[in-house]
């Protein structure tokens, strides 16, 4: 390790939201303390100290006194941004083996990684969430992001769920990597990979379609074979009859309507109908009479 390892850190600002010390400062406590270690996520962007558990606060900064910031270092002219490599790794089940995903991250050069087992009929990712938060601060003080995922089914359940973490990358603009797949590779939103990004949303609207179609064949068929779509089918006249007489004569709710009505037939036979049962029941007498006088 290098004889000043706290030279190197501080040459970077803190990447942690609790901390934003400013590069040439070490790194504070939120108690407004210097910490006694730098934070991981600041030693990590240095190349050299990358495999370093931690790296301690010199005596020389008083770890452990009341912080204050030092002289801000200038980066040197000819500097490139840095760039911060934030792998993730997933698996739906318990049993599944996620070491495969988290060695083929290591071995890509990640800095931090995000690994967790989670059902994909959870929509709430807690460390995706805070893969791409992180991602977000890494950018937001310049340096140049990835995002490196094992293949493209880690990355989201369908279509649908691809296309929002896509448009959150390219928003904040993170560039996408796969180590395996059809699209291995880096993906830049704002460059040549940019077409990536609309594959994705290519593929969210056929889904949409596809699930679309679906629906309207399956309502389709359940016509045919004379089922009722949408709720409950009130096909009695008296119904909607007492429900035209309470709507007209006595100004009642649809909610209240509903209450005065009973289902005489099918399993919900004996029950109330829902207002929007009822709201529908009324509109289709209103077309109803509609085509009627026009026909």
């Amino acid at each position: 390790m290098n004889a000043d390892p706290h030279k190197l850190v501080e040459a970077n600002p803190c990447p942690m939201s609790t901390c934003t010390a400013p590069a040439g400062s070490p790194c504070r406590t939120t108690a407004g303390k210097v910490a006694l270690k730098y934070h991981t996520a600041r030693f990590q962007l240095v190349p050299a100290l990358r495999a370093e558990l931690h790296v301690a606060t010199p005596a020389v900064r008083h770890p452990g006194s009341l912080w204050t910031a030092l002289p801000t270092v200038k980066p040197a002219a000819t500097a490139t941004p840095m760039e911060v490599r934030l792998g993730y790794a997933r698996v739906s089940t318990r049993t599944q083996e996620i070491q495969s995903q988290i060695d083929a991250l290591e071995s890509s050069g990640v800095h931090r990684l995000f690994q967790e087992r989670i059902s994909t009929r959870v929509r709430e990712r807690p460390e995706m969430k805070a893969a791409l938060a992180a991602a977000r601060e890494y950018r937001s003080l310049g340096a140049k992001v990835t995002l490196v995922v094992h293949e493209m089914k880690r990355l989201g359940r369908g279509a649908l769920e691809l296309l929002k973490v896509a448009e959150e990358l390219r928003d904040a603009e993170i560039e996408l990597e796969f180590l395996t797949g059809p699209l291995a590779g880096k993906h830049n939103p704002a460059g040549h990979g940019a077409a990536l990004f609309a594959f994705f949303a290519a593929m969210a609207e056929s889904e949409r379609d596809y699930i679309r179609d679906k629906t309207l064949e399956g309502q389709e068929t359940a016509r045919t074979k004379g089922k009722a779509i949408g709720g409950t089918k009130v096909s009695d006249e008296d119904m909607l009859a007492t429900a035209l007489r309470l709507r007209d004569q006595e100004h009642l709710s649809l909610r209240e309507i509903a209450s005065r009505l009973v289902i005489r037939t099918g399993k919900k036979r004996g029950q109330h109908p829902a207002p929007a049962t009822v709201m529908r029941m009324l509109r289709e007498h209103v077309a109803q009479a509609a085509t009627a006088e026009s026909a």
